[in-house]
């Protein structure tokens, strides 16, 4: 498990991501994940069945990237996706899914080493549980 490099998805909010992060995430992260971003107009409008066919789809965890709260372009996205967020995880639990593969971070444009800091943690936690094996 050494060699382990896990595939990440990365739901981040187009207005409120920190900017650049996508280059310094690149450089940073690059030899321990394989990362893939995917930008949305809001963190809200994240369909759960997104989350769910991503780990279908191999992922070994899903990081959701938006506004800190009440500082969602559309008002209350970032609420939304924290509800979704919570009522995820149980589901996840409750398909044999360690709940830990799928994190929210609420965060602002000007918070690069803090969006940074979270992908670390999370890439790091993530290899700690291992690949996602369907049971």
């Amino acid at each position: 498990m050494n060699n382990f490099k896990p595939n990440v998805v990365i739901f981040r909010c187009n207005f409120c991501s920190p900017i650049g992060a996508e280059h310094a995430m690149a450089s940073k992260l690059k030899d321990n994940s394989r990362l893939k971003l995917i930008g949305i107009t809001c963190t809200g409008r994240i369909d759960p069945t997104f989350v769910l066919d991503a780990f279908a789809k191999g992922a070994d965890g899903v990081l959701i990237a938006g506004c800190s709260p009440g500082d969602c372009h559309y008002i209350s996205g970032n609420y939304k996706a924290g509800r979704n967020v919570m009522l995820l995880k149980k589901t996840l639990s409750q398909l044999g899914i360690e709940s830990e593969r799928l994190r929210a971070e609420w965060l602002a444009t000007s918070e690069t080493p803090k969006f940074l800091s979270s992908l670390n943690e999370f890439v790091n936690e993530v290899i700690k549980l291992g690949p996602l094996t369907a049971s």
